[in-house]
């Protein structure tokens, strides 16, 4: 029996069509790609003072925030990608979001890349100055746990990002990169009311780097662009009613063989208006070291001490000044699993203007540990915080 021609040409084109959809999938895969990502950490932690009274309890977070993320990119052809990220964070040991009602409350932006102009991203995302200054200071080394400068109040740490931002990042130039972010108001009839500005730059060269950045926040209590704003410390909370703020930080570390040094600097200002709750100016700053050492492939030890001293304002004569050491050692079982213990140790001296009631009030400082303790700070002066964890990523 005689097969008639279209009858062949149907089965060719039919036989045909397994392969070129696996060439299709094959070309749609290279061009474009999206990536789960995630971390989930957990640990025994002891503190000695939270609040009057001593703690053992499991704590999440510590390392590395627990989260999970999406990254994607597609390829548009002449160096130029379509860019996205969207990132959650959750409390590790009970399920619960970090933030409620923000499922994305890290990030989330979308944007083009480009590898000879740069890259221009517009949503919810950490400012220049922490991507950038924040990289290379304490807690690009040591954990915000327990190495952020007290009470994170210069953002160094997961604390500050913008929405509603508008980020340009540039190429690398011989070892130097720059950014700039502006979070839109969204105020009618004004373009600056509301609105926040962030700007660094940074310079690699062979095992020397270094950054420096700024921050500007306006409007700090109505501001639909600042995402977040570390204000719920006993360093800080007495500034909450801040008409702006402004933040300056520098770092920089080097690094030979298996040794790591660094130095880090920052300044914050609290600037009242008509409304805030204190008078005067206020001004911290910060002064840091850093050091790592790589025992082994998979053993590294940190250290990081840091001095914070308040300037005299809103009728303090002996401001508050802290001190703090921290210490971090990590056991690396395999690329994605890692044992850590953290330490640290600070010493609180002078007064503080704090929050009390619906006012401001003048104390006696008390210690609080890196970013890990700001709702739970000490009753007096010490405070010791130790934890034993795990972290995974995936």
């Amino acid at each position: 029996m005689k097969t008639s021609k279209r009858t062949r040409m149907r089965a060719v084109i039919l036989s045909g069509l397994p392969l070129a959809g696996a060439l299709l999938s094959t070309a749609a895969s290279a061009q474009s790609s999206v990536t789960l990502y995630g971390i989930v950490d957990n640990a025994f932690t002891y503190s000695s003072n939270q609040k009057g009274h001593s703690n053992f309890y499991l704590s999440q977070g510590n390392l590395q925030a627990s989260k999970f993320g999406l990254l994607g990119a597609e390829d548009l052809g002449g160096g130029t990608k379509a860019i996205f990220r969207l990132e959650s964070g959750f409390n590790s040991l009970t399920g619960a979001q970090s933030s409620a009602g923000l499922i994305f409350n890290r990030q989330a932006y979308v944007g083009l890349s480009n590898d000879r102009y740069g890259t221009i991203t517009l949503g919810r995302q950490y400012t220049p100055y922490f991507n950038m200054v924040g990289a290379l200071g304490p807690t690009g080394v040591l954990t915000g746990a327990t190495g952020a400068h007290p009470g994170d109040l210069d953002g160094l740490d997961t604390t500050l990002r913008f929405n509603n931002s508008i980020t340009y990042a540039s190429p690398n130039f011989a070892g130097l990169t720059f950014a700039a972010q502006y979070g839109l108001g969204g105020v009618p009839g004004s373009v600056a009311n509301g609105s926040n500005f962030s700007a660094a730059m940074r310079y690699d060269y062979q095992s020397f780097s270094a950054a420096v950045g700024y921050v500007k926040l306006k409007d700090i209590t109505t501001s639909q662009s600042l995402g977040s704003f570390a204000d719920n410390s006993p360093v800080n909370n007495g500034y909450a009613t801040a008409s702006s703020s402004q933040m300056i930080a520098a770092a920089a570390r080097y690094t030979h063989n298996d040794l790591m040094v660094g130095v880090n600097y920052s300044n914050v200002q609290y600037t009242p208006g008509s409304h805030s709750l204190f008078a005067s100016e206020a001004v911290f700053n910060t002064y840091g070291a850093i050091a790592t050492y790589r025992f082994t492939s998979n053993v590294t030890a940190g250290i990081g001490y840091s001095y914070t001293r308040a300037s005299k304002a809103n009728g303090i004569d002996d401001p508050a000044k802290y001190h703090q050491i921290s210490l971090e050692q990590t056991y690396s079982l395999s690329k994605r699993t890692t044992l850590y213990a953290l330490e640290a140790y600070q010493l609180a001296r002078g007064k503080s203007l704090i929050a009390s009631g619906s006012g401001v009030a003048i104390a006696d400082s008390v210690a609080v540990v890196g970013d890990s303790q700001n709702t739970t700070p000490s009753s007096g002066p010490s405070q010791f915080v130790g934890m034993l964890g795990i972290r995974h990523a995936f």
